[in-house]
């Protein structure tokens, strides 16, 4: 491991200061002279034809400016299928909370009193919110098959390639994508097995759970260009889409990324589109804050998932098969992650004998989108639970027959891809212990689960300016939802060798940031880091070829120490840091400015794995569950700031406990939402998150920047996983829905009885 000097350290948050202050900004913190305020009215339909839009009461309310429709937005021709591009419902509405008309008024008093008095006249259709009946060849089309979805933003969380694609036009118009994985002879293998476990497991639907609601600002100029400040994990994304939809050029759309207060994978693509067209018709700033309500009608939730999965094995813990068909329910946007669900249930262990399909469902519910981990927590949910019943089932102590069968290096995934470098089998090994002490009392039990993320990559670039007190600016294009600028200006200030206080990170908006991917996926420290990395190092490279011609020293001979650039061995033969950069950015001078400038594309990919040991009490007669606590240990390659390592490992676990216990959103047979409020839908509350053990493992990267992985995704992925072994430990029943609510384990406990 490199030595260093700030690496390994737990350094403050940067923007710490700001936000315990209450001075950081927000996009609904800002209105600029002359801003209209924008409301939505959403459709109370979830599948039905617009016959008519009444807008006369709502343009009589005092203060209204506009009231703009899908007709006064999208063009002729079919609807866009992609959630971004279709702004406004035109000819119908395809699930309850889509917008069909927004007012625009001096006011925000006046937006919402006018709101509600659009009236849309509606000729019902046919609905369905059951992904198994959606496939059906009599179920009600959404949209026609032809009208594929142009993004997806959950696949651009991880880079994972190969499969089968599946011919859908043989299945059911709602059936927009489907793919395969397969290798050896799973009847053989089934055959050959001392045990077979078959189960259906399902997974709700989860929103991610943000305090920040999603909000847009949308600045015009007398050119027809716009800038917009919005809350976005992906600025030049955003830049992207809202100039594709809008008819514009790239140039013409200034995306600013401001503060996200809580993202998750949820704040990528939303307003946007809209708000700018909403802000070119007026001529005029034109804001768009969504009501928390709003949020859990048409935002962009987790899809939820029905995974029917066979597992055989034999006596001496041989995994034998695996057999699965995974059913996304889209909503009505394509975009879930059916190829990372797959790649997770058949790459954990090795098995020679593999059939895993997918399937990609459209029904009358929001259109889906990226949450931490996209796919893996609904995959691993199924893997690991069918992997613990089939070790109990022969005897296995369930971590060992996890070592027994667990991937390495070179072990070929589902796609036949090897596995790079990882580090399964150590995650598994630092539970041991934990695992050997475990003592249940009475109604107790233990559960341990894995799970693993592949990595993303991405190229990205960032610029390193020296300034004239010896500072440095550090200028990005990525997007900090996590922490990382502090990790940006921990590996500015050891590779250029300043105090990590002389560091400032810069977000800059699309027209002067160095590009960078969306925020997500594990990837920016991996991807990011390195582009930093290499900034410092040409702006330090550009420093010491000053100092020698100024020292009249080769390069090489030179080291720098404590703000000074001196002869290695000779101190009084030195000069200032802020010397040299006075030097090269003097009027008439003879040294070009300070400024690095890195790249990356690394095209490695550094998985991350989280192995999980949960320890829970349940009540038989309730089925109520008491968390007692979690242990999680997790490869990150190398911790570059151990704090923040711990804490994304602590509230990943604590979304996890959401996934297991608490969260999911419900819908009626008519797409109804039944609870889309914070009173309805259930998020854990600080009592019911146990103490959370962190341990971290460190394998270092060989392509990561000092080492590190990407560490957000994994510690989500196994929790649900290993809190439903632990409850079939403590109660000897399995629970195979999510959330494990207590009637579903009361029920569980009785058929098991």
């Amino acid at each position: 491991m490199t030595a260093t000097t700030l690496i390994g350290k737990a350094i403050p948050r940067v923007d710490s200061p700001q936000k315990v202050r209450g001075q950081t900004r927000y996009t609904a913190d800002l209105t600029p002279p002359g801003t209209l305020i924008a409301r939505l009215t959403t459709a109370t339909q979830a599948h039905a034809r617009i016959k008519g839009i009444d807008t006369s009461a709502a343009r009589a309310v005092p203060g209204v400016v506009d009231v703009v429709t899908g007709a006064d937005l999208l063009p002729d021709g079919p609807e866009p299928s992609e959630r971004a591009r279709a702004m406004l419902a035109r000819d119908k509405v395809i699930y309850y909370g889509q917008p069909v008309a927004v007012v625009i008024a001096e006011t925000e008093a006046a937006a919402e009193e006018a709101a509600p008095l659009v009236q849309v006249d509606y000729e019902p259709l046919g609905v369905v919110v059951d992904p198994h009946a959606a496939m059906q060849p009599d179920a009600p089309v959404i949209r026609p098959k032809a009208q594929e979805g142009e993004w997806a933003e959950a696949q651009m969380h991880a880079t994972v390639q190969g499969g089968e694609e599946v011919d859908v036009n043989r299945l059911g118009d709602n059936v927009t994508s489907a793919i395969r994985f397969r290798r050896g002879d799973v009847e053989q293998g089934f055959a050959e097995a001392d045990v077979i476990v078959e189960r259906t497991y399902t997974t709700a639907s989860v929103h991610q759970g943000y305090i920040e609601p999603h909000a847009t600002l949308a600045v015009p100029d007398p050119l027809g260009n716009l800038t917009i400040y919005t809350a976005t994990q992906g600025q030049f994304y955003a830049r992207t889409v809202t100039a594709d939809t809008l008819g514009l050029a790239q140039n013409q759309v200034t995306v600013v990324p401001m503060e996200v207060g809580g993202g998750f994978g949820g704040k990528t693509v939303l307003l946007e589109p809209l708000v700018g067209a909403l802000a070119l018709r007026t001529g005029r700033p034109v804001k768009l804050v969504l009501t928390r309500m709003e949020e859990f009608l048409l935002a962009t939730p987790a899809p939820g998932a029905v995974i029917d999965l066979k597992l055989g094995a034999k006596k001496d813990g041989t995994i034998t098969a695996i057999q699965g068909r995974v059913i996304f329910d889209s909503g009505v946007y394509p975009g879930a992650p059916t190829n990372v669900a797959l790649l997770m249930i058949g790459g954990y262990y090795r098995c020679a004998n593999l059939d895993l399909i997918g399937y990609e469902v459209l029904t009358n519910k929001p259109g889906v989108g990226a949450y931490r981990a996209p796919g893996a927590p609904q995959g691993t949910f199924a893997i690991e639970q069918a992997v613990d019943e089939a070790a109990r089932a022969l005897g296995w102590d369930p971590l060992e027959f996890r070592l027994r069968n667990a991937s390495a290096p070179g072990d070929p995934q589902p796609n036949d891809v090897p596995w790079p470098e990882m580090g399964l089998r150590e995650v598994l090994e630092a539970l041991r212990d934990r695992w050997q002490q475990r003592n249940a009392g009475p109604n107790e039990g233990f559960g341990i689960a894995v799970g693993g993320w592949p990595g993303g990559v991405e190229p990205c670039a960032a610029n390193v300016r020296l300034n004239t007190d010896g500072s440095l600016t550090v200028s990005l294009g990525s997007v900090d939802i996590t922490g990382t600028n502090t990790t940006m200006a921990m590996i500015a200030a050891e590779t250029f060798g300043v105090p990590v206080d002389r560091v400032k990170i810069v977000t800059d908006n699309t027209d002067a940031a160095p590009y960078a991917g969306m925020s997500g996926g594990s990837k920016i420290t991996y991807t990011v880091g390195l582009a930093v990395r290499a900034a410092a190092e040409e702006a330090r490279r550009q420093v010491f070829a000053i100092a020698a011609a100024e020292l009249e020293a080769a390069p090489e001979d030179l080291e720098m120490v404590d703000g000074r650039v001196q002869v290695k061995g000779v101190p009084d033969r030195s000069i200032a840091i802020t010397e040299i950069a006075r030097m090269s950015m003097t009027f008439g001078g003879k040294y070009e400015p300070v400024y690095g400038v890195g790249k990356s594309a690394v095209t490695a990919r550094a998985p991350g794995f989280s192995g999980q040991l949960a320890h829970v009490r349940v009540d038989p007669a309730t089925g109520e569950v008491t968390l007692l606590g979690i242990v999680a240990v997790q490869d990150v390659g190398r911790a570059l700031n151990p704090a923040l390592v711990e804490g994304q490992v602590q509230g990943g676990v604590a979304q996890g406990i959401g996934w297991a216990l608490h969260e999911g959103l419900i819908y009626d047979d008519n797409g109804q939402p039944l609870n889309p409020t914070l009173m309805d839908y259930s998020l854990p509350a600080a009592p019911q998150v146990p103490p959370i053990e962190v341990k971290l493992v460190e394998l270092p990267s060989s392509a990561g920047p000092f080492g590190a992985k990407g560490v957000g995704e994994p510690p989500v992925i196994p929790t649900a996983a290993a809190i439903a072994n632990a409850i079939a430990d403590a109660t000897g029943a399995r629970v195979t829905d999510l959330p494990m609510t207590a009637p579903r384990i009361r029920a569980a406990i009785a058929k098991a009885n």
